[in-house]
């Protein structure tokens, strides 16, 4: 007798499945999502500028380094995946992930995703004990944010901050690759926090609009529980918000340490201005962050981003330093 629709998951609702085979799983890891680690980059540019590093030992902590992350995030892919499938069935593109439309084996997926732990904390503790922590934190913030009973990412606005934690912890990495004395500072580390959560709202921005313009609301709320609470209107907000509290948290870490990165600023708002626009559009590039650097707006922005944070980095400003100062500075010093 057929079951009752109503007591059907939406993965028993697609009917027999084939079983899933090596490619399937090691689909779940994401290693498409490989640019991600680009935002370790920041962290381990300005501990170079900030710090005397060793030559010979970043010749063998930046490759460890980056295998570890990609390990630690693969892993966090994995139980995202897999915890997420009767979702994700919900989700007009993300229905076709291979954890929905295969049949596969929970040992099998488990031990795949220890293995990446594993070997992502291994490769962490030849680096050194402060990468090896951040890379704990790196694996716990995959499960606050996945797995019950917490699971932060059905709660409002904290899906948003839990998720975007990635951000100041892959800053932290590309730190800890250079340096495993000190810390970066707060400053920088909660403005690439707040950096985190306006690019995950506008991508939660750029789901919004897009779904709920082609399937309905109701299918939205369906594949997320934390759209029951938003709506178009708050996410845009929200994204407003988080812009403003990066550049404040930006603005004291240079006032700060380095005044040289005021010239960063008008790239970053540049930068920010193509990801929100790039969330407006139908089928937005933001939902799918594998194909973000198929956008040629974001990869030039992002390239004159990178090059001018370079030349802050390393290249002295003099004329800048009395945007610094603590004093009137007098007009014929200026002269």
């Amino acid at each position: 007798m057929p079951a009752n629709p109503e007591e059907t998951t939406p993965i028993e609702a697609l009917g027999p499945q084939p079983r899933g085979r090596a490619s399937d799983y090691l689909s779940l890891a994401r290693f498409d999502h490989v640019t991600k680690h680009v935002f370790i980059l920041p962290g381990l540019i300005l501990a170079c500028a900030l710090s005397e590093p060793d030559p010979a030992a970043l010749v063998i902590n930046i490759p460890v380094g980056l295998l570890s992350a990609v390990s630690i995030a693969s892993a966090n892919y994995v139980i995202n995946e897999w915890l997420d499938r009767e979702r994700d069935a919900a989700h007009p593109t993300k229905s076709q992930r291979r954890a929905v439309v295969v049949e596969m084996q929970p040992r099998i997926v488990y031990g795949e995703y220890l293995l990446l732990a594993v070997i992502g904390l291994l490769l962490a503790s030849v680096v050194g004990k402060l990468f090896f922590a951040t890379s704990l934190l790196f694996l716990l913030s995959g499960i606050l944010y996945n797995v019950e009973p917490i699971r932060a990412k059905d709660k409002p606005y904290l899906d948003v901050l839990t998720e975007c934690l990635n951000n100041p912890i892959r800053f932290l990495l590309g730190w800890a690759i250079v340096d495993q004395v000190t810390l970066p500072p707060v400053s920088v580390l909660a403005a690439y926090w707040m950096a985190g959560a306006f690019l995950m709202a506008a991508k939660r921005l750029g789901e919004y609009r897009d779904i709920a313009a082609n399937a309905g609301v109701a299918v939205l709320k369906k594949y997320r529980r934390s759209f029951e609470y938003y709506t178009e209107e708050s996410l845009t907000v929200s994204c407003f918000v988080y812009a403003m509290m990066t550049a404040f948290l930006l603005g004291v870490f240079l006032v700060k340490y380095r005044v040289e990165y005021i010239l960063v600023f008008p790239f970053i708002s540049g930068l920010f201005a193509v990801y929100l626009w790039l969330a407006t559009r139908p089928g937005s590039v933001v939902q799918r962050p594998e194909r973000l650097f198929h956008s040629r707006r974001l990869d030039v922005m992002l390239t004159l981003t990178i090059v001018v944070f370079l030349f802050a980095s390393f290249v002295n400003v003099p004329v800048l330093d009395f945007l610094a100062a603590s004093f009137l500075v007098p007009i014929s010093s200026l002269q």
